[in-house]
């Protein structure tokens, strides 16, 4: 009840100011009513989720058309200059999944030491580096998934791979990046890269992704939806 006297009151403070200011305007009812659904919509939107967690109003946005790829093609891009030292020291690779989604692929190595989920304090300021770029995009949904190599059994590494996505989400969240765009999984020893026979391909097993995927209009519900 709290909640939507709030809105209201923001709602009829929107149309009172723009009523007052344009008294000789012939459309201002139409411009009040505009603004007053803006505000519900909006509100009603942050404080309103169906059972597949999808956000909707208008501070979550949505693109249509080929608004999508160029936003996308941005953020690819932005990503790319802010993290070129990280790129080329192989702590993190960044992918084009397809139109709609892109993969930070992100070696446990730079973040993480063996058998821990803290984040390595010279990790922080890439992950930094992600959190200010994903939050300025912010008509994207957010998957971090964990992932570890063969090496010990199979519900200790569920747990940490489920430590590990929880920890980037929370820094992410702690810096900027909206909860409720985010969603966070571990898969354990499930989809290796490559081989667990050799240290190397250990290596590449043990890592965290983050999936952007494009919140598109009408279609907002496969932007939550896990990866596969």
């Amino acid at each position: 009840m709290k909640s939507l006297r709030l809105v209201l009151t923001s709602a009829l403070l929107s149309a009172t100011i723009l009523t007052g200011c344009a008294t000789d305007d012939p459309n201002r009812r139409a411009k009040a009513g505009a603004a007053i659904g803006a505000v519900i919509g909006g509100v009603a939107g942050n404080q309103s989720s169906s059972k597949n967690g999808k956000y909707v109003g208008a501070f979550v946005g949505a693109l249509t058309g080929a608004a999508v790829g160029n936003y996308m093609d941005k953020q690819q891009r932005k990503l790319e200059a802010q993290l070129a030292a990280e790129r080329r020291n192989n702590q993190v690779a960044i992918t084009r999944i397809d139109a709609e989604t892109l993969r930070l692929d992100v070696r446990s190595e730079a973040s993480f030491d063996i058998n821990s989920d803290a984040i390595k304090d010279n990790f922080r300021t890439s992950l930094d580096t992600m959190a200010e770029i994903i939050g300025e995009y912010d008509q994207t949904a957010v998957h971090v998934i964990g992932h570890t190599d063969s090496t010990g059994t199979q519900s200790y590494n569920q747990q940490l791979s489920e430590k590990r996505a929880t920890s980037v989400t929370r820094y992410l969240s702690r810096n900027g990046v909206t909860r409720t765009r985010m969603r966070f999984s571990g898969r354990g020893e499930n989809q290796p890269l490559d081989t667990n026979a050799t240290s190397s391909g250990r290596s590449r097993n043990r890592r965290v992704e983050i999936y952007l995927k494009t919140i598109v209009k009408d279609r907002e519900n496969e932007a939550f939806r896990a990866p596969i």
